[in-house]
């Protein structure tokens, strides 16, 4: 609301009302998390709002217009004042010419608005035209318009959370008393919604048909609107407000207006994603208590720890001196793995520290393949350089199968699953990764700099030459 917005204005980002507020709702304490663009759900864009003025020649065929003048006289003169407008004396124009009631104190003025706020030809027209400039005469159910667009903005919002204490309002007793009122119309008594063309002109329209008792339903909404707007909304937002031009009682609409095949075809798409029956059914739910749900991370980190260490004892038990090169290896690929996961950042849950847990045993196994292959070569009286690099190589290809098939796996698993799999998933996708790093390049680097007598040493490498 904009009680709120003014007031999460006041506050600032990461801060909390010093004071109790005296809101519409009753009294609240606010914290101001974030603050960023407002994003329309439909297009993804990010929400304006424009500032403008208007001038309003209107006709003796509309309703409450006393300006005397035919449509063809109306369209002339807002033609003959377009030629004399400028920014700077529009003003004065409308004054002296505007038949909007108020004009001559108002100006034309409108002050800042949104979409769903005004007409729709009156927007279409407005939002695209650029800052500073007059439009062009511009038509509508109120007669022909003359807009100068003042200024345009980003809408902002803000994320925060509050202490609610509700009071009583008038609109507890009377109702609500808003703009619109709810039908009971709904998707439901829609059985579809298309995109036609136009016989006459060949624009798109988007056409609606109803079910039986939605017949009935819109025959009486449009009886009562005749020359008004009716409005359609999705998920608390218009996305269609045509104006009734006569009752409609066959059970079937046309929605026509100045707008594209593709907005047509978005249009259509709405209003049939609002006639789907999409009941919300409970597919997953987890309850874990405070205390519950730190014991399973303790749990989980001791896991850890201990996985670690019986890895390290096994390598250096059975490796010796490049099982001792393989843990310090394994402690460098746990603190690259854990810097990106706090630079990401990522929230470590559960099912995420087993996917990492999970990522030191195949980063092991790196090692394991490559030790296992040098030692072979060794045995067979190689050289000890050419024993590493022949080591490496006929271990890679196990290595580079194995993970890149596990790589596979995650992908689909973040694309397909449930976010707490996903968590699983991501973290091992990460721990992969590095463990491919750290078992090519850094257990090799530390292999090399190993001076040559030390693994003439068999107790130091567990093997014996041929």
């Amino acid at each position: 609301s904009k009680e709120l917005y003014d007031l999460a204005s006041k506050i600032g980002v990461g801060k909390i009302s010093s004071d109790i507020a005296k809101t519409s709702q009753g009294y609240e304490i606010i914290k101001v998390e974030e603050k960023r663009a407002k994003i329309d759900p439909f297009t993804n864009q990010d929400e304006v709002e424009v500032k403008a003025e208007h001038l309003l020649i209107c006709y003796k065929d509309i309703e409450g217009c006393e300006s005397g003048l035919s449509k063809e006289e109306a369209l002339q003169k807002i033609k003959d004042l377009k030629s004399k407008a400028t920014p700077a004396n529009f003003k004065e124009l409308v004054k002296q010419n505007s038949t909007e009631p108020g004009a001559k104190d108002l100006g034309g003025e409108l002050g800042w608005f949104d979409r769903g706020k005004m007409v729709k030809q009156f927007e279409d027209a407005v939002f695209p035209q650029k800052v500073g400039t007059i439009s062009e005469p511009v038509e509508t159910q109120f007669g022909y318009h003359l807009i100068l667009k003042q200024d345009e903005r980003k809408i902002e919002e803000f994320k925060i959370r509050h202490i609610l204490i509700t009071t009583k309002s008038e609109a507890d007793y009377v109702g609500d008393q808003g703009e619109w009122k709810n039908t009971e119309l709904t998707g439901k008594y829609l059985k579809r919604a298309t995109v036609q063309f136009n016989p006459n002109d060949n624009s798109p329209e988007v056409s609606l048909e109803f079910d039986d008792q939605g017949a009935k339903y819109f025959a009486d909404i449009t009886k009562r609107n005749i020359g008004k707007q009716v409005s359609i909304f999705l998920d608390g937002y218009p996305i269609s407000s045509p104006t009734v031009n006569e009752a409609i009682t066959g059970g079937k609409a046309v929605i026509s207006g100045r707008f594209n095949v593709t907005e047509a075809k978005l249009l259509s798409q709405r209003l049939n994603a609002g006639a789907l029956p999409v009941p919300i059914s409970l597919v997953n739910q987890q309850t874990i208590g405070a205390s519950l749900g730190q014991k399973s991370v303790d749990d989980s980190f001791k896991a850890g720890y201990i996985g670690f260490a019986l890895v390290a004892l096994f390598m250096i038990l059975f490796y010796r001196l490049p099982g001792v090169l393989s843990v310090v290896a394994l402690a460098i690929y746990g603190l690259i793995v854990l810097s990106i996961f706090k630079l990401w950042p990522v929230t470590l849950t559960l099912s995420g520290l087993a996917g990492f847990i999970m990522s030191i045993g195949m980063a092991v196994d790196a090692n394991v393949l490559i030790f296992s292959r040098m030692r072979e070569e060794i045995k067979n009286g190689r050289h000890l350089g050419m024993a590493i690099e022949e080591g490496f190589r006929r271990a890679w290809p196990s290595i580079r199968d194995s993970n890149v098939s596990t790589l596979i796996t995650c992908f689909i698993l973040i694309q397909f699953s449930t976010s707490v799999v996903k968590g699983f998933a991501i973290t091992l996708t990460v721990g992969v990764l590095v463990s491919m790093f750290t078992a090519i390049f850094i257990t090799r680097t530390f292999l090399k700099l190993i001076p040559e007598n030390w693994l003439e040493k068999a107790w130091l490498i567990g093997t014996i030459k041929k």
